[in-house]
């Protein structure tokens, strides 16, 4: 027999320009200070670059650039979600995402979610536009922007390779005392 779907979700709503987006709460890691990122070759204005968190290298993805959305208020401090990432991909277990902000835990069901979607197309990097008690939020598409994610920087590490004079780089951990240089399996 299986079990029935929970009747209540832990969610977040996290503010990125003038937008929420809602994500389950077990998908954030952590929610950090916005750090120095190392830029990736060729990558478009969106990805950030990489940044070091826990002796990974994750990449950083600025949503509003992603989907088109305006910036929001520059006078609000930056920070950083560090998001699990759900493919499974041991290449890139984690992806961080600029917000503006705190974010806020809610307590969902299927009743407290109504889609507003009005049939236009929407734009890249999201998958639904909805209304959560009195927030307009949006339901990233995590698959998608992870699938892109990993096929630029898998592209972005044989172009350094091959500027480097090196074979293809793979993905590792990176040692916490060395400086960060590729992805990598993780038992965290």
């Amino acid at each position: 027999m299986s079990d029935p779907l929970p009747r209540e979700i832990r969610c977040i709503l996290v503010p990125v320009g003038h937008m929420r987006l809602l994500l389950p709460n077990a998908t954030v890691a952590e929610v950090i200070t916005l750090p120095e990122a190392e830029s990736v070759a060729g990558a478009p204005a969106w990805l950030i670059g990489r940044i070091a968190w826990r002796g990974w290298r994750v990449p950083l993805v600025s949503f509003t650039r992603l989907s088109g959305a305006e910036e929001g208020d520059a006078e609000l401090s930056s920070r950083v979600a560090v998001l699990k990432t759900l493919s499974g991909n041991a290449q890139m277990p984690f992806m961080a995402l600029v917000t503006q902000g705190f974010p806020r835990l809610t307590t969902l069901n299927a009743e407290l979610i109504i889609p507003t979607h009005d049939g236009t197309e929407l734009p890249p990097g999201i998958r639904a536009r909805v209304l959560v008690r009195d927030d307009v939020a949006v339901i990233p598409d995590m698959e998608g922007i992870e699938t892109e994610l990993l096929t630029l920087l898998q592209q972005a590490d044989v172009m350094e390779s091959d500027e480097a004079g090196e074979g293809h780089a793979d993905f590792e951990r990176v040692d916490s005392t060395s400086a960060p240089s590729s992805w990598a399996d993780s038992d965290d």
